[in-house]
This record gives C-alpha cells, sequence and structure tokens, in this order.
C-alpha cells in the first residue's frame, strides 16, 4: 500500500534522479510539469508523485523501485569499486535516486548471475538476514577436478575459512561434473563460494548465482545485463516459492 505524504515539488523530481531543483525551476517557466493537470507554479509546491506529469509522462517509479537483474562478468556493484558499473545497464536518472539503489548481497566483478537491486531497505533486510532462511545457487566450475569428499566437508558444517572465527554453516553440494558443481549456502559471507573451494585446495575459476530461494534465474528468462521491475510483494512471493 502506497502512504506516500505530500512534498515539495523539487524535492520529489530531485529524490527520483531527474535533476538538480535549479532544472525544476526551468522545467516549471517552460511549462513541462503539470499538477493533476494544471501547469505547476512553484518549485516549492506540496504535491503527490501520482499528481504529477513530467513531459506528458507519470514519474517513474515514484513509490520505490525493485529489480530482478542478470549480472553480466565484468560489472561491478560498488560504486567505490573499479570498473563498469551494473548501474550502466539501467535507465541514468536511477543513478541518481535517494534512497539509492543496493545490491542486495552483492556478486563479485567475475560473478555473474541472479542479482536484486533495490531502494528498500526492509526488502534488502529481509532477504538477506540469517533468520529468514533464504539460501542463494551457485552453479560452480573448478580449476582441478573433485576429490569425491566436497559433499560431506561442506555438509559437516566445521569447514573454517581462514580469516573467520567461526565455522560455515553446513552447505549443500551436488556434483555436475568432473569439475562442476551446485552449491546451495545458507549464509552469506564475503567471496564465500571462492574461498570455501580454496580452503579445501581448489580454485573456482566460473561462478554464476543461479537462485535466490525458489526465485530461478532460468524461470526470469533475462539474458545478462537485463532486468525486469518488481514489487518487494512480488518479489518475496517468488523467492519463497508462493508465487
Amino acid at each position: 500500500m502506497n502512504n506516500a505524504k505530500a512534498e515539495r515539488l523539487d524535492k520529489l523530481l530531485s529524490n527520483l534522479g531527474y535533476g538538480a531543483r535549479k532544472d525544476v525551476r526551468y522545467w516549471i517557466k517552460e511549462g513541462w510539469i503539470t499538477i493533476d493537470g494544471e501547469p505547476a507554479t512553484s518549485p516549492a509546491q506540496k504535491v503527490l508523485a501520482d499528481q504529477v506529469l513530467l513531459d506528458e509522462k507519470p514519474l517513474d517509479h515514484p513509490h520505490g523501485l525493485t529489480i530482478i537483474y542478470h549480472k553480466p562478468l565484468g560489472t561491478v556493484c560498488s560504486r567505490k569499486e573499479n570498473g563498469r558499473l551494473i548501474y550502466a545497464d539501467f535507465p541514468d536518472r536511477w543513478i541518481d535516486r535517494k534512497p539509492p539503489l543496493s545490491a542486495v548481497g552483492r556478486l563479485d566483478k567475475e560473478t555473474s548471475g541472479l542479482l536484486i537491486v533495490t531502494d528498500d531497505g526492509i526488502l534488502n533486510h529481509q532477504l538477506t538476514s540469517p533468520k529468514k532462511h533464504i539460501c542463494k545457487t551457485y552453479a560452480v566450475t573448478l580449476d582441478r577436478p573433485l576429490q569425491g569428499n566436497e559433499v560431506e566437508l561442506f555438509a559437516a558444517g566445521t569447514l573454517l575459512l581462514e580469516g573467520d572465527e567461526r565455522p560455515c554453516l553446513p552447505a549443500e553440494m551436488r556434483v555436475q561434473g568432473e569439475k562442476e558443481a551446485t552449491l546451495i549456502l545458507h549464509e552469506g559471507r564475503y567471496h564465500q563460494v571462492r574461498r570455501m573451494f580454496a580452503a579445501i585446495g581448489n580454485h573456482v575459476t566460473g561462478l554464476t548465482r543461479t537462485h535466490i530461494g525458489a526465485l530461478s534465474l532460468e524461470a526470469c528468462d533475462l539474458s545478462e545485463g537485463d532486468y525486469k521491475v518488481t514489487t518487494a510483494e512480488e518479489l518475496m512471493a517468488l523467492v519463497s516459492g508462493d508465487a
């Protein structure tokens, strides 16, 4: 349910990434903004987002934005990292939204696959909190052949990663080939999949996140770099398998 409150017109448009407040003054002067069909008169007008048209178009996702995205290899989730940002695949204005869009459970530069991007802090917490028990599934390609004991090692809940003080939670692994496996994690530690295989003497050469809970990359039917917009409610239903 939308419980939006009226706010200044210039603040609303700025927070949605349309431009600076000085831009809004110009757009009003040019007659490009209407409020309930009438020309806007002041940047300080108190408005609801659904009342506003800019260049005869409704505002872009004014009540929050949640994206299901197929992250390509070589892109980075953090704006502090070097490299092509995932946000380059979205409309330009989205990177300037406030609150900002954030990747949920970031994937590193050399990992591809299913990624949720949202400005909803509550949704972010629901997807990442260990108490919610939302598993993540990865397709793994390895440098060296599997030894045959990895399934038991990962399931035991005793594997201690370098630099960590407590062992990993039990994880399920399914062998897919001599150097290929599927790994299901129930926590989200830094570079966890890579570090787990490094701890037993192997090296990950390819990594794709295929599922978040019951939501699968395949079912989303997204090519690398493609995305679809959803809502927090729809997303949680997909993740929980209730959709």
